[in-house]
Protein backbone atom coordinates (compact mmCIF):
# COMPACT_ATOMS: atom_id res chain seq x y z
CA UNK A 1 0.00 0.00 0.00
CA UNK A 2 1.71 3.26 -1.05
CA UNK A 3 1.60 6.52 1.60
CA UNK A 4 -0.98 8.24 -0.17
CA UNK A 5 -3.24 5.06 -0.35
CA UNK A 6 -2.87 4.78 3.59
CA UNK A 7 -3.42 8.87 3.58
CA UNK A 8 -6.66 8.28 2.12
CA UNK A 9 -7.57 5.65 4.12
CA UNK A 10 -7.01 7.76 7.08
CA UNK A 11 -9.01 10.54 5.71
CA UNK A 12 -12.20 8.01 5.55
CA UNK A 13 -11.44 7.81 9.32
CA UNK A 14 -11.39 11.02 10.55
CA UNK A 15 -14.50 12.22 8.53
CA UNK A 16 -16.52 10.04 10.77
CA UNK A 17 -14.72 11.65 13.75
CA UNK A 18 -15.76 15.49 12.02
CA UNK A 19 -12.30 16.15 10.90
CA UNK A 20 -10.69 17.11 7.59
CA UNK A 21 -7.60 15.90 6.44
CA UNK A 22 -4.97 15.80 8.53
CA UNK A 23 -2.09 17.75 7.70
CA UNK A 24 1.06 16.62 6.13
CA UNK A 25 4.20 16.61 7.81
CA UNK A 26 5.75 13.64 6.76
CA UNK A 27 8.01 14.06 3.52
CA UNK A 28 8.00 11.04 2.02
CA UNK A 29 4.00 11.15 1.39
CA UNK A 30 4.38 15.21 0.19
CA UNK A 31 6.89 13.37 -2.10
CA UNK A 32 4.40 10.84 -3.80
CA UNK A 33 1.87 13.80 -3.93
CA UNK A 34 4.40 15.66 -5.98
CA UNK A 35 4.79 12.86 -8.53
CA UNK A 36 1.46 12.45 -8.84
CA UNK A 37 1.48 16.57 -9.41
CA UNK A 38 3.80 15.79 -12.01
CA UNK A 39 2.19 13.12 -13.25
CA UNK A 40 -0.98 15.17 -15.47
CA UNK A 41 -2.46 11.77 -16.36
CA UNK A 42 -2.87 10.66 -12.92
CA UNK A 43 -6.38 10.39 -11.10
CA UNK A 44 -5.14 11.75 -8.00
CA UNK A 45 -3.53 14.94 -9.42
CA UNK A 46 -6.22 17.29 -8.51
CA UNK A 47 -6.50 15.91 -5.03
CA UNK A 48 -2.93 15.97 -4.99
CA UNK A 49 -2.40 19.59 -6.12
CA UNK A 50 -5.28 20.49 -3.20
CA UNK A 51 -3.29 18.95 -0.61
CA UNK A 52 0.09 20.10 -1.53
CA UNK A 53 -1.16 23.66 -1.69
CA UNK A 54 -3.03 24.01 1.19
CA UNK A 55 -2.31 21.06 3.66
CA UNK A 56 0.81 20.43 3.96
CA UNK A 57 2.77 22.07 7.06
CA UNK A 58 5.25 24.80 6.17
CA UNK A 59 8.44 25.49 8.58
CA UNK A 60 11.36 22.62 8.92
CA UNK A 61 8.95 19.77 8.69
CA UNK A 62 10.61 17.03 5.99
CA UNK A 63 7.35 17.71 4.22
CA UNK A 64 8.24 22.03 3.76
CA UNK A 65 11.66 20.71 2.63
CA UNK A 66 9.58 18.77 -0.35
CA UNK A 67 7.59 21.72 -0.48
CA UNK A 68 9.89 24.58 -0.63
CA UNK A 69 12.39 22.22 -3.54
CA UNK A 70 9.26 21.60 -5.66
CA UNK A 71 8.68 25.30 -5.65
CA UNK A 72 11.96 25.95 -6.43
CA UNK A 73 11.97 23.49 -9.19
CA UNK A 74 8.70 25.19 -10.76
CA UNK A 75 10.51 28.70 -10.50
CA UNK A 76 13.41 27.50 -11.88
CA UNK A 77 11.61 25.94 -15.13
CA UNK A 78 12.80 22.48 -13.70
CA UNK A 79 8.69 21.38 -13.67
CA UNK A 80 6.14 22.58 -15.46
CA UNK A 81 2.55 23.10 -13.28
CA UNK A 82 -0.14 25.12 -14.98
CA UNK A 83 -1.82 25.33 -11.94
CA UNK A 84 1.15 26.84 -9.74
CA UNK A 85 2.93 29.60 -12.22
CA UNK A 86 6.04 30.73 -10.70
CA UNK A 87 4.73 34.08 -9.31
CA UNK A 88 2.44 31.69 -7.22
CA UNK A 89 5.24 29.36 -6.46
CA UNK A 90 7.08 32.35 -4.88
CA UNK A 91 3.94 33.39 -2.72
CA UNK A 92 3.51 30.12 -1.33
CA UNK A 93 6.81 30.47 0.08
CA UNK A 94 6.08 33.91 1.19
CA UNK A 95 3.61 31.60 3.63
CA UNK A 96 6.33 29.19 4.94
CA UNK A 97 7.76 30.66 7.92
CA UNK A 98 11.83 30.24 7.29
CA UNK A 99 13.93 26.63 7.42
CA UNK A 100 13.53 25.61 3.76
CA UNK A 101 11.13 28.00 2.41
CA UNK A 102 14.51 30.47 3.35
CA UNK A 103 17.18 28.74 2.15
CA UNK A 104 15.47 28.12 -1.16
CA UNK A 105 14.60 31.66 -1.42
CA UNK A 106 18.35 32.63 -0.47
CA UNK A 107 19.51 30.37 -3.47
CA UNK A 108 17.44 32.12 -5.76
CA UNK A 109 18.06 35.43 -5.21
CA UNK A 110 22.26 34.69 -5.21
CA UNK A 111 21.63 32.55 -8.24
CA UNK A 112 22.64 34.07 -11.33
CA UNK A 113 19.31 34.46 -13.13
CA UNK A 114 19.02 38.40 -12.50
CA UNK A 115 15.07 38.45 -12.76
CA UNK A 116 14.01 35.47 -10.00
CA UNK A 117 17.11 36.57 -8.11
CA UNK A 118 15.28 40.21 -7.47
CA UNK A 119 11.36 38.25 -7.46
CA UNK A 120 13.24 36.34 -4.53
CA UNK A 121 14.85 39.25 -2.67
CA UNK A 122 11.67 41.54 -2.28
CA UNK A 123 9.93 38.01 -0.65
CA UNK A 124 12.91 37.95 1.43
CA UNK A 125 12.54 41.06 2.53
CA UNK A 126 9.32 40.52 3.97
CA UNK A 127 10.49 37.52 5.88
CA UNK A 128 11.81 37.38 9.91
CA UNK A 129 12.37 33.97 10.45
CA UNK A 130 15.94 33.63 9.52
CA UNK A 131 18.30 31.31 11.16
CA UNK A 132 22.22 32.14 11.80
CA UNK A 133 23.03 29.59 8.51
CA UNK A 134 20.54 31.85 6.48
CA UNK A 135 22.43 35.43 7.70
CA UNK A 136 25.77 33.83 7.69
CA UNK A 137 24.87 33.11 3.53
CA UNK A 138 23.66 36.92 2.74
CA UNK A 139 27.02 38.32 4.85
CA UNK A 140 29.26 35.92 3.24
CA UNK A 141 27.36 37.19 -0.14
CA UNK A 142 27.62 40.75 0.80
CA UNK A 143 31.32 40.70 1.66
CA UNK A 144 31.45 39.38 -1.94
CA UNK A 145 29.95 42.10 -3.71
CA UNK A 146 26.95 40.76 -4.72
CA UNK A 147 24.39 43.68 -4.98
CA UNK A 148 21.16 41.63 -4.51
CA UNK A 149 22.73 41.02 -0.73
CA UNK A 150 22.98 44.13 -0.04
CA UNK A 151 19.62 45.39 -1.29
CA UNK A 152 18.36 42.68 0.77
CA UNK A 153 20.73 43.81 3.97
CA UNK A 154 19.80 47.74 3.29
CA UNK A 155 15.93 46.33 3.82
CA UNK A 156 16.28 44.60 6.98
CA UNK A 157 18.44 47.44 8.58
CA UNK A 158 15.41 49.21 7.82
CA UNK A 159 13.19 46.55 9.04
CA UNK A 160 11.01 46.56 6.75
CA UNK A 161 9.81 43.18 7.22
CA UNK A 162 8.13 44.90 10.19
CA UNK A 163 7.62 48.80 9.04
CA UNK A 164 5.74 48.02 5.80
CA UNK A 165 3.15 45.69 7.97
CA UNK A 166 -0.08 46.98 8.30
CA UNK A 167 -0.89 49.05 11.64
CA UNK A 168 -3.43 47.09 14.05
CA UNK A 169 -7.00 48.26 13.20
CA UNK A 170 -7.97 51.54 15.10
CA UNK A 171 -11.37 49.85 16.38
CA UNK A 172 -12.27 45.88 16.78
CA UNK A 173 -15.94 44.50 17.57
CA UNK A 174 -15.85 42.23 20.04
CA UNK A 175 -18.59 39.41 21.24
CA UNK A 176 -18.75 37.92 24.25
CA UNK A 177 -18.42 34.42 24.99
CA UNK A 178 -18.56 33.87 29.19
CA UNK A 179 -16.48 30.43 28.54
CA UNK A 180 -16.96 30.03 33.12
CA UNK A 181 -17.68 31.71 35.89
CA UNK A 182 -14.35 31.70 38.38
CA UNK A 183 -11.15 31.38 37.28
CA UNK A 184 -10.23 29.39 34.13
CA UNK A 185 -7.53 26.76 34.64
CA UNK A 186 -5.56 26.40 31.06
CA UNK A 187 -6.84 22.89 32.16
CA UNK A 188 -9.92 23.85 30.71
CA UNK A 189 -9.13 25.21 27.58
CA UNK A 190 -6.09 22.52 26.88
CA UNK A 191 -6.62 19.67 29.09
CA UNK A 192 -3.49 17.57 30.22
CA UNK A 193 -4.76 14.37 29.51
CA UNK A 194 -5.55 15.18 25.92
CA UNK A 195 -1.69 16.09 25.64
CA UNK A 196 -1.28 13.03 23.21
CA UNK A 197 -3.56 14.98 20.76
CA UNK A 198 -1.61 18.39 20.94
CA UNK A 199 0.21 17.81 17.65
CA UNK A 200 -3.02 17.59 15.26
CA UNK A 201 -4.03 20.62 16.04
CA UNK A 202 -8.18 20.32 15.01
CA UNK A 203 -8.29 17.02 16.89
CA UNK A 204 -6.93 18.86 19.97
CA UNK A 205 -9.16 21.55 19.57
CA UNK A 206 -11.80 19.74 19.95
CA UNK A 207 -11.00 18.69 23.65
CA UNK A 208 -11.47 23.15 24.60
CA UNK A 209 -14.19 23.81 27.34
CA UNK A 210 -17.01 21.27 25.86
CA UNK A 211 -18.55 20.25 22.69
CA UNK A 212 -21.23 22.65 23.89
CA UNK A 213 -19.05 25.68 24.47
CA UNK A 214 -17.54 25.38 20.98
CA UNK A 215 -20.90 24.90 19.33
CA UNK A 216 -21.82 28.27 20.90
CA UNK A 217 -18.77 29.87 19.66
CA UNK A 218 -19.78 28.88 16.03
CA UNK A 219 -23.51 30.20 16.42
CA UNK A 220 -21.63 33.59 17.92
CA UNK A 221 -19.42 33.59 14.93
CA UNK A 222 -21.89 33.08 12.14
CA UNK A 223 -24.44 35.47 13.90
CA UNK A 224 -21.43 38.05 13.90
CA UNK A 225 -19.75 37.61 10.92
CA UNK A 226 -17.56 41.01 11.62
CA UNK A 227 -16.73 40.74 14.87
CA UNK A 228 -14.11 38.76 16.73
CA UNK A 229 -15.33 36.38 19.89
CA UNK A 230 -13.75 37.15 22.94
CA UNK A 231 -13.28 34.35 25.28
CA UNK A 232 -14.30 35.48 29.13
CA UNK A 233 -13.77 34.22 32.58
CA UNK A 234 -16.43 35.89 34.37
CA UNK A 235 -15.42 37.46 38.27
CA UNK A 236 -12.54 35.27 37.73
CA UNK A 237 -9.14 35.57 36.22
CA UNK A 238 -8.43 33.86 32.68
CA UNK A 239 -5.47 31.31 32.27
CA UNK A 240 -4.66 30.44 35.55
CA UNK A 241 -2.19 27.02 36.31
CA UNK A 242 0.63 27.29 33.49
CA UNK A 243 1.32 29.35 29.99
CA UNK A 244 0.36 25.90 28.10
CA UNK A 245 0.73 27.40 24.55
CA UNK A 246 -1.19 24.85 23.44
CA UNK A 247 -4.48 26.27 25.47
CA UNK A 248 -3.89 29.54 23.55
CA UNK A 249 -3.80 27.39 20.09
CA UNK A 250 -7.36 26.24 21.04
CA UNK A 251 -8.37 29.27 22.12
CA UNK A 252 -6.97 30.59 18.87
CA UNK A 253 -8.21 28.08 16.41
CA UNK A 254 -12.08 28.52 17.78
CA UNK A 255 -11.86 32.71 17.86
CA UNK A 256 -8.89 34.03 16.43
CA UNK A 257 -7.46 34.93 12.67
CA UNK A 258 -6.34 32.60 10.30
CA UNK A 259 -2.61 32.88 10.02
CA UNK A 260 -2.19 32.10 6.17
CA UNK A 261 -5.26 30.41 3.57
CA UNK A 262 -1.92 27.89 3.15
CA UNK A 263 -1.39 26.85 6.54
CA UNK A 264 -3.89 24.30 7.65
CA UNK A 265 -5.35 25.24 11.22
CA UNK A 266 -2.77 27.77 12.57
CA UNK A 267 -4.70 30.80 13.85
CA UNK A 268 -3.68 33.59 15.81
CA UNK A 269 -4.66 36.88 17.52
CA UNK A 270 -7.24 35.38 20.09
CA UNK A 271 -8.76 37.83 22.85
CA UNK A 272 -9.14 36.81 26.28
CA UNK A 273 -10.67 38.27 29.14
CA UNK A 274 -11.12 38.07 32.79
CA UNK A 275 -12.95 40.16 35.47
CA UNK A 276 -9.79 39.72 37.01
CA UNK A 277 -7.79 39.93 34.29
CA UNK A 278 -5.34 37.37 32.83
CA UNK A 279 -2.68 35.50 34.52
CA UNK A 280 0.24 36.92 33.67
CA UNK A 281 2.30 34.01 32.70
CA UNK A 282 -0.87 33.17 30.32
CA UNK A 283 -0.84 36.63 28.85
CA UNK A 284 2.68 35.88 27.83
CA UNK A 285 1.72 33.39 26.05
CA UNK A 286 -1.09 35.49 24.46
CA UNK A 287 1.44 37.40 23.63
CA UNK A 288 3.04 34.48 21.18
CA UNK A 289 0.43 34.47 18.83
CA UNK A 290 -0.17 38.53 18.90
CA UNK A 291 -3.36 38.11 21.16
CA UNK A 292 -5.30 40.89 23.11
CA UNK A 293 -5.75 40.47 27.47
CA UNK A 294 -8.17 42.36 28.68
CA UNK A 295 -8.84 43.11 32.52
CA UNK A 296 -12.50 43.56 32.58
CA UNK A 297 -12.79 44.92 35.92
CA UNK A 298 -16.98 44.64 35.32
CA UNK A 299 -17.17 43.63 38.87
CA UNK A 300 -16.32 45.69 41.62
CA UNK A 301 -16.85 44.91 45.53
CA UNK A 302 -19.88 47.03 47.00
CA UNK A 303 -18.69 49.57 49.66
CA UNK A 304 -20.55 50.76 52.72
CA UNK A 305 -20.42 54.99 53.04
CA UNK A 306 -17.58 54.63 55.13
CA UNK A 307 -15.70 52.89 52.35
CA UNK A 308 -15.34 49.35 53.47
CA UNK A 309 -16.40 46.21 51.53
CA UNK A 310 -19.76 45.00 52.35
CA UNK A 311 -19.58 41.33 53.50
CA UNK A 312 -22.27 38.26 52.63
CA UNK A 313 -23.21 35.78 55.48
CA UNK A 314 -20.00 33.25 54.02
CA UNK A 315 -17.75 36.79 54.93
CA UNK A 316 -17.27 37.17 51.24
CA UNK A 317 -17.17 40.59 49.78
CA UNK A 318 -20.33 41.27 48.04
CA UNK A 319 -19.90 41.58 44.18
CA UNK A 320 -21.86 44.47 41.84
CA UNK A 321 -21.55 44.15 38.58
CA UNK A 322 -20.41 47.86 36.52
CA UNK A 323 -21.44 46.37 33.01
CA UNK A 324 -22.57 43.61 31.65
CA UNK A 325 -20.84 41.31 29.57
CA UNK A 326 -23.26 38.48 29.25
CA UNK A 327 -22.52 36.28 26.82
CA UNK A 328 -23.73 37.96 23.20
CA UNK A 329 -23.04 41.07 24.15
CA UNK A 330 -20.92 43.24 21.68
CA UNK A 331 -18.55 45.38 22.60
CA UNK A 332 -16.24 47.79 21.02
CA UNK A 333 -12.32 48.22 21.84
CA UNK A 334 -10.54 50.85 20.51
CA UNK A 335 -6.96 50.18 20.13
CA UNK A 336 -6.13 53.98 20.05
CA UNK A 337 -7.88 55.13 22.72
CA UNK A 338 -6.65 52.50 24.39
CA UNK A 339 -10.31 51.46 26.14
CA UNK A 340 -13.31 48.83 25.84
CA UNK A 341 -16.67 50.74 24.71
CA UNK A 342 -20.28 49.91 24.34
CA UNK A 343 -20.92 48.63 21.18
CA UNK A 344 -22.02 52.41 19.73
CA UNK A 345 -19.03 53.85 21.52
CA UNK A 346 -21.02 55.74 23.38
CA UNK A 347 -19.86 54.82 26.91
CA UNK A 348 -16.56 54.14 28.33
CA UNK A 349 -16.42 50.65 30.05
CA UNK A 350 -12.50 50.04 30.84
CA UNK A 351 -9.16 51.74 30.69
CA UNK A 352 -7.02 49.41 28.78
CA UNK A 353 -3.48 51.16 28.37
CA UNK A 354 -1.98 47.85 30.09
CA UNK A 355 -3.39 45.83 26.92
CA UNK A 356 -1.98 48.36 24.44
CA UNK A 357 1.73 48.90 25.97
CA UNK A 358 3.96 49.55 22.99
CA UNK A 359 5.75 46.17 23.47
CA UNK A 360 2.26 44.80 22.92
CA UNK A 361 0.85 46.55 19.95
CA UNK A 362 4.23 45.29 17.92
CA UNK A 363 3.11 41.89 18.94
CA UNK A 364 -0.46 42.74 17.19
CA UNK A 365 1.30 44.17 14.74
CA UNK A 366 3.89 41.44 13.84
CA UNK A 367 1.46 38.62 14.17
CA UNK A 368 3.37 37.29 17.79
CA UNK A 369 6.42 38.21 19.94
CA UNK A 370 8.48 35.98 18.15
CA UNK A 371 8.02 37.47 15.49
CA UNK A 372 9.96 40.37 17.07
CA UNK A 373 12.56 38.63 18.29
CA UNK A 374 13.71 37.48 15.83
CA UNK A 375 12.96 41.11 13.78
CA UNK A 376 15.35 42.82 16.78
CA UNK A 377 18.04 40.13 15.80
CA UNK A 378 17.62 40.51 12.10
CA UNK A 379 17.92 44.40 11.67
CA UNK A 380 20.77 44.26 14.30
CA UNK A 381 22.67 41.61 12.08
CA UNK A 382 21.73 44.11 9.06
CA UNK A 383 23.21 47.07 10.77
CA UNK A 384 26.47 45.46 11.84
CA UNK A 385 27.55 43.58 9.00
CA UNK A 386 26.85 47.03 6.71
CA UNK A 387 28.52 48.56 9.30
CA UNK A 388 26.02 51.17 9.90
CA UNK A 389 24.48 52.68 13.18
CA UNK A 390 21.29 50.67 14.55
CA UNK A 391 17.80 52.84 14.66
CA UNK A 392 15.88 50.16 15.83
CA UNK A 393 12.44 50.39 14.43
CA UNK A 394 10.72 48.74 17.84
CA UNK A 395 9.77 50.24 20.89
CA UNK A 396 12.73 50.97 23.45
CA UNK A 397 12.71 47.63 25.99
CA UNK A 398 12.60 48.92 30.13
CA UNK A 399 16.18 47.48 31.30
CA UNK A 400 15.33 46.00 35.04
CA UNK A 401 17.89 45.38 37.33
CA UNK A 402 18.11 44.73 41.12
CA UNK A 403 21.50 45.94 42.55
CA UNK A 404 22.97 42.90 44.80
CA UNK A 405 20.13 40.27 43.17
CA UNK A 406 21.40 36.96 42.07
CA UNK A 407 20.42 35.83 38.56
CA UNK A 408 18.55 32.73 38.05
CA UNK A 409 19.62 30.56 35.35
CA UNK A 410 16.97 31.98 32.36
CA UNK A 411 18.48 35.27 33.73
CA UNK A 412 22.22 33.96 32.93
CA UNK A 413 21.49 32.64 29.68
CA UNK A 414 19.88 36.02 28.32
CA UNK A 415 22.98 38.21 29.85
CA UNK A 416 24.81 36.03 28.09
CA UNK A 417 23.35 36.50 24.79
CA UNK A 418 21.76 40.47 25.06
CA UNK A 419 22.13 43.10 22.98
CA UNK A 420 21.24 46.65 22.67
CA UNK A 421 21.37 47.29 25.98
CA UNK A 422 22.84 50.54 28.35
CA UNK A 423 25.13 48.94 30.29
CA UNK A 424 26.74 46.54 31.83
CA UNK A 425 24.43 45.82 34.78
CA UNK A 426 23.08 42.52 34.84
CA UNK A 427 19.45 42.80 33.77
CA UNK A 428 16.58 40.60 35.57
CA UNK A 429 13.23 39.32 34.43
CA UNK A 430 10.68 42.03 34.87
CA UNK A 431 6.81 42.51 33.75
CA UNK A 432 7.42 44.60 31.38
CA UNK A 433 7.12 43.24 27.44
CA UNK A 434 9.89 43.64 25.36
CA UNK A 435 12.51 43.34 27.91
CA UNK A 436 13.61 39.60 27.13
CA UNK A 437 13.70 40.12 22.98
CA UNK A 438 17.05 40.42 21.58
CA UNK A 439 19.79 37.62 21.34
CA UNK A 440 22.92 37.11 19.66
CA UNK A 441 25.87 39.74 21.15
CA UNK A 442 28.38 38.45 23.32
CA UNK A 443 28.33 39.07 26.64
CA UNK A 444 28.96 36.98 30.24
CA UNK A 445 27.19 38.01 32.99
CA UNK A 446 28.62 37.74 36.68
CA UNK A 447 28.08 34.18 38.28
Amino acid sequence: MSLYTAYLEEIETRKTQGLHPKPIDDGALTSEIIAQIKDTSNAHREASLEFFIYNTIPGTTPAGRQKADFLKEIILGQANVPEITPTFAFELLSHMKGGPSVEVLLDLALGDDADIASQAAEVLKTQVFLYEADTDRLAEAFAAGNAVAKDILESYSDAEFFTKVSDIDEEIKVVTYIAAEGDISTDLLSPGNQAHSRSDRELHGKCMITERAQQEIEALKIQHPDKRVMLIAEKGTMGVGSSRMSGVNNVALWTGKKASPYIPFVNYAPIVAGTNGISPIFLTTVGVTGGIGVDLKNWVKKVDQDGNPILNNDGNPVLEQRYSVETGTVLTINTKEKKLFSEDGSEELVDMADSFTPQKVEFMKAGGSYAIVFGKKLQTFACETLGIPLKSAFAPSKEISHEGQGLTAVEKIFNRNAVGVASDTPLHAGRTFGSTSTSSARRTPPA
